[in-house]
């Protein structure tokens, strides 16, 4: 049962209506489930799975150019993130007890969504750790006609040399007990919080960027520092794993900066190259987060994926007809 929740609208800058709801996981846990409205006469809802360090708020602005095509959007504060319930003791630690436990938080938005009775057919984004999430689902029949990524984490950009240590290290910190404390070189401080535009990682967007410092600054309690090394042997096993099985059958395009220096980018080139009926784009210049470009890129961005959901939408149509 979906209970209020708080949401920062100004801060989100996304469709008017946009409202936040707390659900609750099958293993107990709340979850911050934010709803964007779209038209009344809707093509349907899109599934936005975010990344690591995320919050409902930092979509608010792709929600609202889904929107004006035609979508509604759902979007998730994953376990451990947002205003999530956090997995530790020291709150700003990225933590995961297994990955697969993600998937429980899948089952509690599509639960909203069938609570809400918000409009189908369902089409997927997800955007780096979310697009690992995501492809699971797909993989494993979650009920979406589409889907979309950005930059999505199905490989995790480590150097050649350094792999097998992090492997090592995930395996001795978990029987040390030491599986709780931060990956190397990380902390608890929030990347954008702390973080200067000039050398980042994420956008060369002056606009997105500020737009990103802005929500974390006044609303403090979203911040997220690094990944704890549970979190991240778990996603290097996730992603191998992943790695292993095919692609699920339905329409994908998915976007990568062509300056990527966080996730793998050859484990996506890899993966769209054997998804039938799926295109890679790459945008020139572009860093991690293709969303937080300027608004034109953005839009163009969200155009495309809306071309492959309306896409999806009618080869679920015809599919429903013909059963």
């Amino acid at each position: 049962m979906l209970s209020a929740a708080p949401f920062h609208a100004e801060l989100a800058d996304g469709p008017e209506g946009a409202r936040a709801f707390w659900a609750t996981t099958p293993d107990g846990l709340r979850l911050r489930v934010a709803h964007y409205p779209g038209p009344e006469d809707a093509i349907g809802t899109v599934l936005l799975f975010p990344g690591r360090t995320e919050y409902v708020e930092k979509y608010g602005r792709v929600a609202r150019d889904f929107a004006d095509r035609g979508y509604h959007v759902v979007s998730v504060d994953w376990r451990g993130q947002g205003l999530a319930d956090r997995m530790l003791e020291d709150r700003r630690t990225g933590h995961v007890h297994l990955f697969r436990d993600y998937q429980q938080d899948v089952m509690a938005v599509m639960a909203a969504v069938n609570e809400l009775g918000l409009p189908k057919p369902l089409f997927l984004h997800g955007h780096s750790m979310g697009g690992c999430i995501a492809l699971r689902a797909a993989i494993e029949g979650l009920p979406v006609a589409a889907c979309a990524f950005t930059a999505p984490m199905w490989g995790i950009r480590i150097a050649a040399p350094v792999r097998p240590a992090a492997w090592a290290l995930g395996w001795s910190s978990a029987r040390m007990g030491w599986d709780h404390l931060y990956a190397p070189s990380t902390g608890p401080d929030s990347y954008t919080a702390t973080g200067t535009f000039e050398g980042n990682l994420l956008t060369t967007s002056r606009e997105g960027w500020d737009y990103m410092r802005r929500q974390v600054h006044e609303a403090p309690e979203l911040q997220l520092g690094g990944p704890s090394l549970r979190w991240v042997h778990q996603a290097l096993g996730e992603c191998l794993s992943l790695a292993r099985l095919p692609a699920p059958a339905m329409p994908c395009i998915t976007f990568l900066g062509s300056n990527e220096r966080i996730v793998d980018a050859a484990r996506i080139e890899t993966r769209m190259a054997g998804w039938p009926g799926g295109r890679l784009e790459m945008i020139q210049g572009a860093e991690h987060e293709v969303l937080m470009e300027d608004a034109v890129t953005r839009g163009r961005i969200v155009s495309q994926m809306a071309e492959v959901f309306a896409r999806g939408a009618e080869s679920a149509g015809a599919h429903a007809i013909s059963a």
